[in-house]
């Protein structure tokens, strides 16, 4: 009797560690700075929500200070503060110093974004590689939580 409880536990237990692990909600934050030789003083700062369960990354952003009128606004990675990455995606216009929108990620993009190696990146005229970049990271919130709309 005892053996037949200990496989029938154990078997609850294996369907259960079998489960996948639950999917989060992430709060990324990053302040833009000037990058690529920029000068300007620029203010303002990107929060998104990465949600793990649907591969969705909903952003936030404001921005001031720039030379110009912003012309094109991208998702880049993988990479870390300092270095340039490719567009991981593009985030469409029309472009305005406050922006709200969600992107579709890969699972591969979502691993990027989780470990920081995602940026915002603001080009303009004077700037066509990029006048200011906002790195997305969680070590400024230290803990998880919705993003109110």
């Amino acid at each position: 009797m005892r053996t037949g409880l200990f496989v029938t536990a154990l078997a609850l237990g294996l369907s259960v560690t079998a489960l996948p692990a639950s999917a989060e909600t992430i709060h990324l934050f990053g302040p833009f700075k000037g990058e690529h030789g920029a000068t300007s003083p620029i203010k303002g700062s990107a929060s998104a929500m990465l949600d793990t369960t649907k591969n969705t990354l909903t952003y936030r952003f404001e921005d001031n200070g720039l030379t110009g009128p912003v012309n094109a606004i991208h998702l880049h990675g993988p990479a870390v503060e300092g270095e340039d990455a490719g567009v991981i995606a593009p985030i469409p216009g029309p472009y305005q110093t406050r922006m709200t929108g969600t992107l579709t990620l890969t699972a591969d993009q979502v691993k990027d974004v989780l470990a920081g190696k995602s940026y915002i990146n603001l080009h303009t005229e004077k700037f066509p590689s990029g006048e200011a970049r906002a790195q997305l990271t969680t070590e400024l919130t230290g803990h998880k939580h919705h993003m109110e709309h």
